[in-house]
């Protein structure tokens, strides 16, 4: 089962390793990239182990293409359990996508198309994965670019009909949300709202690029004024869900994104508010 974590995280980069060793740090949880630590042993390992007895962790792929035609790749969920059964993370996510085929690893998280055959592809390779990790799997909506004219239902369609099917969980990642919205152009608040509630896990928030016309996930800036809006009517439909912020390109000083974070605890504290006083 996924364990327990609260409040509000980052994620775990080298630049900041030294800073959570050297003195606690206002962060209550961090999120590691999984692929990072997939090593027999050296300085990643011994810092995310240092690192570990000082705070909660959850873990985060990039690898898995649970939606890609390829068979899973055993091996790499084999060191994925061996890495949860070393640091026991709260829950252990990825992408709800595919990156490759036919061994071919494109390194990028591609969009699915919406239909009622993928949903059987995805079933029986969800359910494999959590019988190995022997947890949920936690899955992300990516941002897109494309569709695909085979699309039978809406994004969130799909997302709700496969966490009925498979009781996976949702890494509600509300920065692509906005982004695909903006490229597709669909309601992003009504995206949220059609999701199940109990279902979501996890939320990440993030920085992307404005070329006009369209958006791009790059995770390199600070959260835009219409990502932490979206943010607060998602905390008012959700209630509190652990929340995290990711930088992983022109990542500023500790101190940066602390004080970023303490932006999404400030406004998701109002955010209950306005709804404990609505109620």
């Amino acid at each position: 089962m996924s364990g327990t974590i609260e409040g509000f995280g980052l994620g775990l980069r080298t630049e900041h390793y030294r800073d959570f060793v050297a003195a606690p740090q206002a962060v209550d949880w961090l999120e590691v990239i999984s692929e990072n630590y997939l090593v027999e042993g050296g300085k990643p390992l011994h810092f995310l182990d240092r690192i570990r007895r000082d705070y909660p962790m959850v873990m985060h792929g990039v690898s898995l293409s649970i939606g890609s035609v390829d068979a899973l790749d055993a091996g790499y969920l084999r060191q994925i359990k061996a890495l949860a059964d070393r640091i026991e993370p709260a829950w252990v996510s990825d992408h709800l996508c595919w990156t490759g085929a036919g061994s071919l690893n494109l390194h990028d998280l591609l969009p699915l198309p919406y239909t009622e055959a993928t949903l059987r592809h995805l079933v029986p390779r969800v359910a494999q994965v959590q019988d190995i990790l022997g947890r949920p799997l936690v899955l992300e909506n990516v941002s897109s670019y494309v569709a695909f004219r085979a699309d039978e239902m809406s994004e969130w369609e799909f997302i709700r009909e496969l966490v009925t099917r498979t009781a996976c969980e949702l890494l509600l990642d509300v920065n692509n949300v906005y982004v695909s919205s903006v490229n597709h152009g669909f309601d992003a608040q009504h995206f949220i709202d059609a999701l199940p509630p109990a279902a979501v896990r996890q939320i990440h928030l993030a920085g992307h690029e404005d070329h006009g016309r369209y958006l791009v996930d790059t995770h390199d800036q600070p959260v835009c004024e219409a990502v932490w809006k979206l943010y607060v009517d998602t905390v008012r439909r959700l209630g509190h869900v652990p929340t995290m912020i990711e930088r992983d390109d022109h990542i500023p000083p500790l101190p940066e994104l602390i004080s970023e974070l303490d932006v999404a605890r400030s406004l998701a504290r109002r955010a209950l508010d306005d709804t404990r006083h609505a109620a």
